[in-house]
């Protein structure tokens, strides 16, 4: 050719190399061991923003502790949301289970281990707040098991570093779920793409940046690449696109010019650590402790002392610190952000920072702390913490959605955004947390939005049902299916129960 530009044609594309689209990639595979698809990601290895292990604010997301998804309105406590991501966590559970099961990946020990969520306040008023936010949750199935405490000696048999040095005399309360678990999502995910990649019809393609998308009259898609290694200019026909990119999906979304992508905006919070160095301090806390968000605070900035498995070895976090940054990605640029406002989103994103003046106020005062203040938020966990057994580590990038709004012009989501076109030739995740953890739910209502017809099929729904034993019932009403599907996929991925 004379341009010398590589043109190809397969069924699907998937944009990013995170959990979203190794995810997805898996299912379709499954579904259709057929199909076609290529994978690119702009980065040389896989899971290396939002999905790494030190980047992911949260790993092992099941609502179990989070008190951020059980909001207090007029004196009660709304469990919707937490129901609902602790039954999308559980669907998760299967289909990893049936990867481990088929030797589809790694062994589980690499990837989920077994750690107790306990959210953990201190004050008569968040005491008062924990106890009715345990007797909304514990009537549902799904948190049956969660045990509530204001029972000093009790709080310290859970979390002995979290107690140690305080006041008994002062009211304390903690729930704990002896079920919660760590998920290692960087590894996890590469495990899966090592997997994809061997299939025949999968093509995986590293340092590669889309810079177009158009969609052409016969409804499939042209893209263009560049091969960022050598320069080489790559040309993909596809019928279907799925763009997961983490915060590199709004500039792609904005690319893709579809009517269904009009108005959103993105607002950028960067994070940090602070990572325990002494091997001591380490061994003497095994839980994920989340307590309550300062006012204005982002979910993902939820204070949490975590308990985490990272490259095979235990690890404690505290944070995260939130911050401000214009970039949209971890290895992303400045421009990012300034370059993403467009004529139909200026509007909705100056509404919705309007509307989120507290949402600014916490990030300057996080922007501005100092190694001082960051300690001094630490010991309202840990009280007896010593400066020098921890370090500040730079934690993930992330990109809360903006919208419009006909009411308030424009507002800021925290969670995710599937967007898909009104054809299903084109599907875009974007968002933050809980993401990774609900990452099979989305994929599994993607797959139903923009492959109607197939879906349908016997063949796919015997094979959904494979996949998830769940498919199509809801767990939270079923305690019986709850507890066969939790002890199949605790033996399958070895956790305790």
């Amino acid at each position: 050719m004379s341009d010398k530009t590589i043109r190809s044609n397969t069924e699907v594309v998937l944009i990013g190399a995170g959990i979203m689209s190794a995810t997805l990639g898996l299912i379709l595979k499954e579904l259709q061991p057929d199909l076609k698809i290529e994978i690119y990601e702009r980065l040389d290895v896989a899971a290396a923003e939002s999905s790494d292990a030190w980047n992911n604010a949260g790993t092992g997301h099941s609502a179990f502790c989070e008190l951020n998804y059980t909001p207090e309105k007029n004196g009660s406590i709304d469990p919707k949301k937490a129901i609902s991501i602790a039954e999308s966590f559980e669907v998760s559970r299967q289909f990893w289970s049936y990867l481990v099961q088929q030797n589809k990946i790694t062994s589980p020990d690499n990837f989920i281990k077994s750690v107790p969520h306990m959210s953990f306040v201190w004050g008569e008023k968040n005491v008062d707040y924990l106890k009715k936010r345990f007797e909304a949750l514990q009537k549902n199935p799904i948190f049956k098991e969660m045990v509530f405490s204001t029972d000093f000696s009790q709080l310290k048999e859970w979390m002995p570093l979290v107690m140690e040095g305080r006041d008994a005399s002062d009211k304390f309360a903690a729930t704990s779920m002896a079920i919660g678990t760590d998920v290692n999502f960087g590894e996890l995910t590469r495990s899966m793409f090592n997997y994809l990649g061997k299939l025949d019809g999968v093509t995986i393609h590293f340092n590669h940046e889309v810079k177009k998308l158009k969609q052409r009259e016969d409804k499939s898609w042209r893209i263009k690449i560049t091969d960022l290694a050598t320069g080489q200019t790559r040309k993909v026909y596809t019928k279907f696109v799925f763009i997961g990119a983490g915060g590199g999906s709004l500039p792609l979304l904005e690319k893709a010019n579809v009517a269904e992508g009009k108005g959103f905006g993105g607002f950028p919070v960067s994070g940090q650590w602070l990572k325990c160095t002494n091997p001591e301090v380490i061994l003497q806390h095994q839980a994920k402790v989340y307590g309550k968000a300062s006012v204005g605070a982002p979910p993902m900035s939820v204070p949490h002392i975590d308990t985490r498995m990272i490259d095979g070895e235990r690890a404690l976090l505290f944070g995260p610190f939130a911050g401000f940054s214009t970039r949209f990605l971890k290895n992303g640029s400045y421009m990012d952000l300034p370059m993403s406002i467009k004529t139909d989103n200026i509007m909705p994103m100056l509404a919705a920072g309007y509307h989120n003046i507290p949402l600014t106020k916490y990030l300057i005062e996080q922007v501005r702390q100092s190694p001082k203040d960051r300690m001094n938020a630490l010991r309202e966990y840990l009280p007896n913490a010593k400066s020098k057994d921890w370090k500040l580590e730079r934690a993930g990038q992330r990109v809360q959605v903006i919208k419009k709004d006909e009411k308030e012009g424009g507002i800021l989501e925290f969670g995710t955004e599937v967007i898909n076109t009104e054809d299903g030739t084109l599907a875009v995740l974007l968002g933050a947390s809980p993401g990774a953890s609900t990452a099979v739910s989305i994929m599994v209502g993607l797959i139903n939005k923009c492959f109607k017809g197939k879906v349908k099929t016997p063949e796919w729904n015997e094979k959904f049902k494979a996949m998830i034993p769940s498919y199509g019932q809801t767990l939270n009403d079923k305690p019986e299916l709850l507890a066969e599907i939790r002890k199949n996929t605790a033996a399958a991925l070895k956790l305790n129960n």
